[in-house]
């Protein structure tokens, strides 16, 4: 018999939950009901929601070519502009930012009045990252090598730097050094969530035990991406995944011990069918 060890930490974070809970308590009480954006990085429950009439706004663009309803923001957040634009288009805005990117927003917002270079640690291209820029007062830096680290640069006296929740904590802890040493007075929030530590650890710790390592998660998911580098410094037989229809179980034969691990934006019922098919084979 094969050992099968499942995180205990595989799935929904307390944000991606709470957004998802909270569109569909909305499609109880009807009308037009949009997220700004895909609500999650998963296509089976943005697919679910389509079913059920949720649309999805793409951008600043697309607001005023629907019809007003109400607009889920979605874990991620979003830039000021946004809301702005919403409730210029009569939109009602129900708000299901992540508290722990609020506090970012409002961190951002109140350290770039001061005059600070804000730094992020982070994806650029990740929406989250794009909602923190649109809180700070002057344009902030985005960085996510350690070459781009090297090369900033600023004529600020000080800077503030904060983090994508999700960012990979070791590497978070690598740019920072390198920032530190630039002679700028430095300020720094650690504002990788909680949530996200504690999954990314426990991948590192299942994946140096494992065999073979099964990440579950949508391509997009930044958190899920992030799981998957680390496993596989672990763990190079580790594989990536979005649901039990992509497992290939030949590939999973040699290996005594199986780890399998999921991003914030996955659902119980898709990890659980991949946990239950692994150890019905094994």
């Amino acid at each position: 018999m094969k050992d099968v060890v499942l995180a205990k930490s595989a799935g929904f974070c307390f944000g991606v939950k709470r957004a998802v809970d909270m569109v569909y308590e909305q499609i109880k009480k009807g009308g037009n009901i949009y997220t700004y954006g895909p609500i999650i990085h998963n296509e089976t429950v943005v697919e679910d929601l389509s079913a059920k009439g949720v649309r999805i706004i793409d951008g600043l663009d697309d607001i005023k070519d629907h019809d007003p309803g109400t607009v889920i923001i979605r874990s991620h957040g979003v830039e000021q502009a946004v809301y702005a634009e919403l409730e210029r288009c009569g939109m009602k805005i129900v708000d299901a930012t992540c508290p722990f990117v609020l506090k970012i927003h409002s961190i951002v917002y109140e350290k770039s009045k001061e005059g600070k270079q804000i730094v992020i640690i982070g994806n650029a291209d990740h929406p989250e990252v794009q909602g923190i820029m649109g809180w700070c007062e002057t344009p902030a830096a985005v960085i996510d090598t350690e070459e781009k680290a090297h090369e900033f640069k600023t004529d600020k006296e000080s800077i503030h730097i904060v983090s994508q929740t999700t960012f990979q904590y070791n590497k978070f802890k690598q740019l920072v050094e390198i920032l530190l040493h630039k002679g700028y007075n430095n300020n720094i929030s650690n504002t990788i969530c909680n949530a996200t530590e504690v999954r990314q650890k426990e991948t590192r710790e299942i994946a140096k035990e494992a065999d073979a390592m099964i990440v579950i998660g949508g391509k997009k998911s930044s958190n899920t991406g992030k799981l998957y580098e680390i496993s596989c410094q672990e763990c190079p037989n580790t594989f990536h995944i979005g649901g039990v229809d992509e497992l290939d179980m030949e590939l999973l034969k040699g290996a005594e011990r199986i780890g399998i691990t999921a991003g914030a934006s996955t659902p119980n019922n898709i990890i659980q069918e991949v946990y239950t098919s692994v150890r019905r084979e094994f």
